[in-house]
Formats: structure tokens, sequence, C-alpha cells
């Protein structure tokens, strides 16, 4: 796209209240200034998380800082590079949301994706852009160049795919029988990582028969209603009492967190995925934990960038298939319907199109 073909406006979700809901206006498409491009925004999904955003609740206000354009989710084609970008124009690229400062001891050491003073791209923390918007400003240390082709969508999704894949590969569950927690749209990518990183079963657990449904038809290969039966004593069962080596916690649910330790047996790995917004306890501290030896590990996104190496190559080959997770697509201006699907509980992964 020549600079004489890019717009002066653009249309754009913004968040400028502590109001329910956000505004659909037209802004300036910004001008790139030093590392920064310009990207084209081909596809922007709906994060559960963005419940909390337009609503804008108690977790909205630790997590974001108004104004900002919302939508951390973002797919989009390289139109235009400030002076010290040099991604090649037409470049198709994904958003690592998390601002990382690259200084700091995680930065240089340890892992890019747990900078202590991250920003947060579609949250207002460092930068006011976001993927819902025509257009939008990305420093370009922070846009993961695709080498392989994929559709916007498909680009769009590896960023939730990518905190399943980090979730799942830390819990090393080759050759493994595997309980997923929680059959949201992270969840579920978590159970086709499991396959596609050399698990043996997954076991999938939700109190909502429609996304066992879906759990069922991805592969998942036994589901349990956890609402209507007791996970623990299913799970004792399931293993001849010997309780589940790998457990990957994606619900969030206080109460299934208090519980999963219970449910693992000695030498069990634990992820947790979920964000619990209540206090959590465990009754039974020395034979739930201590005595079993177990490894609890967590996640806060993707490690930099090795996860999006490696999802890039798993959906374009082909071994995880993301379009059975994304239920329902909205142009962008349709965006008032687009959440109150979201807020019905019946979508599973939304994107929007911000072109229309």
């Amino acid at each position: 796209m020549a600079d004489r073909d890019i717009p002066k406006t653009m249309k754009a979700l913004v968040k400028r209240d502590e109001n329910d809901g956000y505004s659909y206006e037209d802004m300036p498409v910004p001008q790139p200034q030093g590392d920064e491009v310009l990207i084209k925004v081909d596809s922007v999904s709906i994060c559960g998380s963005d419940i909390n955003l337009y609503k804008w609740n108690d977790v909205a206000r630790v997590i974001a800082k108004i104004p900002f354009v919302p939508g951390h989710e973002c797919a989009g084609t390289v139109v235009k590079c400030g002076p010290e970008a040099s991604i090649p124009i037409g470049s198709k690229v994904g958003v690592e949301n998390h601002f990382f400062c690259g200084t700091c001891l995680q930065c240089k050491y340890e892992d890019r994706g747990i900078c202590p003073t991250m920003g947060q791209f579609g949250h207002g923390k460092k930068t006011e852009h976001g993927g819902c918007s025509e257009y939008t400003i990305v420093s370009a240390k922070y846009l993961y160049i695709m080498k392989r082709n994929m559709s916007g969508d498909e680009i769009a999704m590896l960023e939730p795919l990518g905190v399943a894949h980090n979730a799942i590969e830390n819990l090393e569950v080759k050759n493994e029988d595997v309980l997923v927690i929680g059959c949201g749209p992270v969840g579920l990518l978590a159970q086709l990582c499991v396959k596609a990183l050399g698990g043996r079963r997954v076991i999938a657990a939700d109190i909502d028969d429609r996304r066992l449904e879906l759990a069922t038809k991805l592969g998942a290969d036994v589901v349990v209603n956890s609402g209507r039966e007791n996970l623990k004593d299913f799970v004792y069962k399931f293993t001849n009492g010997v309780g589940i080596g790998r457990l990957c916690e994606c619900s969030g649910a206080s109460s299934m967190v208090n519980s999963s330790f219970s449910m693992l047996r000695k030498g069990g790995h634990i992820v947790m995925v979920g964000l619990p917004k209540e206090p959590l306890h465990v009754e039974n501290v020395l034979t739930d934990i201590v005595f079993k030896a177990l490894t609890l590990k967590t996640v806060h996104g993707r490690r930099v960038y090795h996860t999006w190496e490696k999802i890039e190559k798993l959906v374009a080959d082909g071994i995880i298939d993301v379009s059975p997770i994304i239920t329902h697509k909205y142009k962008m201006s349709e965006y008032e319907e687009a959440f109150k699907t979201l807020f019905s509980g019946k979508a599973c992964k939304i994107v929007m199109d911000p072109s229309k």
C-alpha cells in the first residue's frame, strides 16, 4: 500500500470513560515514529478478559488505563514504517501484546513475557493503541513477522493459542494423560496442544454441556460435567486410584483450583492458566501438596518469541486447526452485537473485521 492510499482517518472503538461499553468513532490514522510500524488490521478477536474492560470493573482498573483502543489479539499487514523500522511493506504480522522493556533481569536473562514493567497493547498500558481499529501503531520489536501463509483470523488466534501452548509445554505432557479443567477458548486450545505435543489422552472438565460438546468435537477422549459429577471421584476411578499425572487448570474458579491438588498423583505436574478472583485455600496441604512432591507452574502469556515460532508451524502444518474455536464473526461496526453474544455465553471465540 502506497502512502497516498493510506486514509487520513479511520474507524475505531475507544474507551474514554468508566461507563459500560465503547464509543465507535472516527480517529486520525496514526503516523509511525522511530521504530514504530503502521499496520492495517486484518482481524481482531475478543478475549474473555475484554468483558472486564467493557464493563470497567475492579479487574479492569488494575489491568488497564483509560483512554485506550481495545483489542489485544490482533493480526495485520504492514503498510508504513517509521525511520528506524525495517519490516518489509506487505508483511503479515501478529502482535505480541505484552510490551516488554528489554532491559530488566527477566528480559535479559529469563523471559521477556514476564517483564515486571511491561505495557499492554489494547489496555492503555504504555500505549493507547489496540487492534479494534482499522489501522494501529506498534513498535517493530513487538511484531512477529509471519514466515508461513496464514489467514488473518488464524494469525489473531495465535495470541490465545500461545498462552495454551506455553502452559502445555511447561506441563511436559508426552505420553501422559492430561486433565484440562475449563473448556473456554484457552482450555480448548490447550487440549489441542496436548495432542500436538504428544500427550496420550485428554480428559476435559467443565460445567457447560455446550463447551463439553465442542471439546469432544476437538478430540477430547473423555468429557466430564463437573457440575453434575464429582470430578475428584471420577479422576481416581479413571486412574485406578492413582491420581492424574498432568493437570491444566483453565477455569479460574477458585473452588476448582483449590481441589486440583487433591486430584494429582504423587510426582504430578499442574499448570495454572485461569485467573481466580478469590483467595485460594487448600485444606490438606501436607497430603495434597508437600508429600506428593508436585511441580506447580503458572503462565502469563507466551515465551517471546519461542512460542510464536512453535505455534505458527503447528497451525501452518495443519497439526492444530484453530477454526472450530471461532464460532462467531462480526463487522467491527457490529461490536455491540458481538459483545452481547460474548456476554450470553453462547460463543467460544469471536473475531471482528475492522474494515467493515
